[in-house]
């Protein structure tokens, strides 16, 4: 089970953090992974999904080398700040690039699914969706957001043999946290919210993205696996 051999996988927000433990990991078991990032990305794949049509221009240049197979949707921005001090430009470029822009970027990348009659899509969610941060409310929506995109594509992308499905993690280990987490006070109150009593890793999100975006996986479809050691229990 679990081998990628002759498939094309693009990951978005493949250069740190989840996005990159399952890029290797695809890569590991054979697929021929496309790697998306702003620092550490193959060749033309370095754009900005928070600029307009940057998804737009990604689908071309993944589909550039042949067909995409997998997507794996993990670039994600999260800006903290009280919502009433958060700036409307800084709300929209959350949304862009943490939903907007997959959107865009699976318009160009589903039809050769559809050709094909074969695709998976696995979106990074977050336990946010459910649990939203105080101070991050754009990024929180946004992921509310992509939960709902998530179940709409799945029920229309079924017939053509195309699964779409979400991870929601919940406090992962990440160059986006590593400050935050840096704060024993504020660890120790995060622990004594998880009884599982550790801080995720990225691997931790790794063989349920495997399962999911596996050729195995075809009768799986609209679903949320959460990671997060019980944290919404």
């Amino acid at each position: 089970m679990f081998d990628f051999t002759g498939l094309r996988a693009l990951v978005t927000g493949a250069t740190s953090g989840i996005g990159a433990a399952i890029a290797s990991a695809l890569e590991e078991r054979g697929a021929v992974v496309l790697r998306h990032g702003l620092e550490g990305a193959d060749p033309g794949l370095d754009l900005d999904l928070g600029v307009p049509d940057a998804a737009r221009r990604l689908a071309e240049r993944a589909l550039a080398g042949g067909p995409v197979d997998v997507v794996v949707l993990s670039a994600s921005l999260q800006i903290r700040s009280p919502w009433r001090e958060l700036s409307a430009d800084d709300f929209d470029r959350q949304l862009r690039v943490n939903l907007t822009s997959g959107v865009e970027l699976l318009k160009g990348l589903v039809p050769g699914m559809q050709e094909r009659g074969f695709g998976r899509i696995v979106a990074i969610g977050s336990v946010q969706q459910v649990r939203p941060h105080p101070d991050m409310i754009a990024y929180a929506a946004s992921k509310a957001a992509l939960a709902n995109v998530t179940q709409n594509l799945a029920r229309q992308l079924a017939p053509a043999g195309i699964t779409v499905n979400a991870l929601s993690p919940g406090v992962v280990r990440t160059p986006r946290n590593t400050e935050a987490l840096a704060d024993e006070a504020y660890l120790k109150t995060v622990l004594g919210g998880i009884p599982a009593g550790r801080i995720g890793d990225p691997a931790d999100c790794v063989a349920a993205a495997l399962l999911l975006c596996s050729r195995e996986a075809g009768y799986i479809t609209g679903q949320d696996i959460t990671i997060d050691g019980g944290m919404t229990l």
